[in-house]
């Protein structure tokens, strides 16, 4: 149990995780207890329901995987029939249509299983008080407690999982916390979907199957954030790669120079990295190298664009950063990667504790070099080299 991902969150974090599931947990055992059985009627429409949903994902994810692409939640589609089974089901029925995006995310094993369970907690809790708002017992058709309910299930969900990002992360920037602004857009279509299907199924249940196709149409739509982010970011670290951060790079220095402000460039390398791999195995050192861009992350400041360039090579634009600044950040880089402890796995499986880590790190700034990326890179790549050679764990200036 040490070893699982999920105790290896910040305090205040791994306790909002747990109270958010202890919340969920409780809720729906108390909906369960206090909701007399369904009736054949509401049966017959959680049927339908839950049919066409579940069509609709297991099509869309057998579309992606025959492209060998990586399925994104379809939360989209989760949205559009809670939104529907709010309206048209007794709670205990919403009960099970939540099952939904729980069995979505044992279908799709990931490396950290707590993060869909949480996210599924942080759903349930958003649904049961969108109910709430609508009418608990009877459902209120009218359209500001439609828009209301709706609106409450979109962004309580949100903000819960906002606020466990933000405790996961303090420094993660706007976008990772609240993602890209497309998926506001498709949340809003999402819940709109929801109740034209829910006045759609009052007037007949079996108008749920025609809304297989906008639903599907809906789920490849909610794809594209993740096939954008994955032209963008490398796939081990989750940082910027090459070439995104090559693109973000000229365009910041551009800013800077026409501004007349300063900024540095860091290339870092991690020094003997291939006795990693040699002795450990590469999912060690793929371990390690995770462990490496979260640490980046949080010794940067809000503002700096770390990526990774390739094998056990990132960069760093500093924006706004004058020599003794950037030298400042190298530093507290290179402390900071010399205590790294990380939970790995041997060639046989064994866990192991990989640290004794280090990193040599050149430095170089505008204002000796220009604003020309390569020039940047180039003196950078010069200063590293000179930290490699003065015996590595060192930080260089060019």
């Amino acid at each position: 149990m040490g070893y699982w991902p999920l105790w290896r969150l910040r305090p205040a974090a791994l306790v909002y995780v747990i109270v958010v599931q202890l919340v969920a947990v409780s809720l729906v055992f108390a909906v369960i207890l206090t909701t007399a059985p369904p009736t054949s009627e509401t049966l017959h429409r959680f049927g339908l329901l839950a049919f066409t949903a579940g069509v609709v994902i297991v099509g869309t994810s057998l579309s992606i995987q025959l492209r060998d692409e990586v399925r994104r939640d379809p939360w989209t589609i989760h949205i559009c029939y809670l939104v529907t089974g709010m309206l048209t089901l007794p709670p205990n029925l919403l009960v099970l249509l939540l099952l939904g995006p729980a069995l979505h995310g044992v279908l799709g094993v990931r490396g950290e299983s707590y993060r869909w369970m949480f996210v599924t907690a942080a759903t349930v809790s958003a649904t049961f008080v969108a109910r709430a708002v609508v009418g608990w017992h009877e459902p209120q058709w009218n359209p500001l407690l439609l828009i209301a309910g709706s609106a409450t299930l979109l962004l309580l969900r949100a903000a819960i999982v906002a606020v466990g990002l933000r405790l996961r992360r303090p420094r993660a920037d706007r976008a990772e916390i609240l993602g890209d602004p497309i998926d506001v857009l498709l949340g809003i279509v999402a819940a709109a979907l929801g109740l034209l299907l829910a006045v759609a199924m009052e007037l007949h249940p079996a108008s749920a199957l025609l809304a297989a196709p906008p639903m599907a149409l809906l789920d490849m739509a909610g794809q594209l954030p993740q096939w954008r982010r994955s032209a963008q970011r490398d796939g081990k670290t989750g940082l910027v790669n090459a070439v995104h951060w090559d693109k973000l790079a000229r365009a910041e220095l551009g800013r800077a120079s026409s501004r007349k402000q300063r900024a540095a460039i860091l290339l870092l390398d991690l020094d003997h990295f291939k006795r990693v791999n040699d002795e450990l195995g590469h999912l060690a050192g793929d371990a390690a190298l995770s462990s490496m861009a979260l640490m980046l992350r949080g010794s940067v400041r809000k503002g700096d664009l770390v990526g990774r360039f390739g094998g056990e090579e990132f960069v760093v634009l500093l924006p706004d950063a004058d020599i003794p600044a950037a030298s400042e950040i190298a530093h507290r880089i290179r402390s900071s990667t010399a205590s790294l402890s990380v939970p790995a796995r041997d060639t046989r499986g064994v866990h192991r504790e990989l640290d004794g880590l280090t990193v040599s790190i050149g430095v170089a700034a505008t204002e000796r070099v220009g604003y020309e990326l390569e020039d940047l890179l180039v003196a950078a790549d010069a200063a590293l080299l000179a930290a490699k050679a003065g015996g590595r764990n060192a930080v260089s200036l060019a």
